[in-house]
């Protein structure tokens, strides 16, 4: 053998190295246990996701790697971080100990006439059992609720301006600081009573949470 033929083996050798290291790790596994950990159907997470199925169904079976755009479609329908799928697909590394969801990521909606919003804080997997949420109600408005299941607990603390909470045929002013608990397995409404707009945090607990 020449020493030409053993220079060429080796840098064949590195070059193989090396796109084994820079090659996209495949996500498919990983996206398709945190689907099915979050019981989404493959055409439901298809539709929340804005990605066709086939193209999804073959990521899950790493048929394909997703480019960057829909990795992060995925992950945002999915509610986890791009860093946290490639990480759990990473068997050597280490699991993020901070989850991170960016502002820009926190769903938000609002009532029929725009005076209410809720910016959903919880993560999907613990809805119906403890939702957390920040609530803006502009003056005037009021978000009326119908009455969640028996045994459910709403805990509200004002962060800023002043809120009227009712609750079947109780109520109550809250101004800054205040927090008030209350049952939601009747008709219940959050009103601003003020002249400026109000902010709080509102925790749903739901019955055997």
């Amino acid at each position: 053998m020449k020493d030409d033929d053993v220079t060429l083996g080796k840098d064949m050798a590195l070059n193989l190295r090396l796109e084994e290291a820079t090659a996209p790790p495949p996500v498919g596994a990983t996206i398709q246990a945190i689907r099915t950990a979050q019981k989404l159907s493959l055409d439901a997470l298809s539709k929340r996701a804005g990605v066709s199925k086939s193209m999804l169904s073959q990521i899950e079976r790493n048929l394909t790697n997703p480019t960057v755009a829909i990795l992060w479609k995925l992950a945002n329908a999915l509610n986890v971080s791009v860093a946290e799928i490639l990480a759990l697909d990473d068997k050597e590394a280490a699991p993020p100990s901070i989850g991170l969801t960016p502002a820009h990521s926190i769903p938000v909606i609002k009532n029929v006439d725009g005076t209410c919003e809720l910016r959903i804080l919880g993560p999907a997997e613990l809805a119906g059992t403890i939702e957390w949420y920040e609530l803006t109600i502009q003056p005037g408005g009021i978000l009326a609720s119908d009455p969640h299941e028996k045994g459910s607990k709403e805990h509200l603390t004002v962060l800023s301006g002043q809120l009227l909470v009712k609750a079947g045929a109780a109520e109550q002013k809250l101004k800054l600081g205040d927090t008030a608990r209350y049952a939601v397995d009747i008709p219940h409404s959050i009103a601003n009573s003020g002249k400026t707009t109000a902010t709080a945090l509102m925790v749903i607990e739901y019955a055997g949470s």
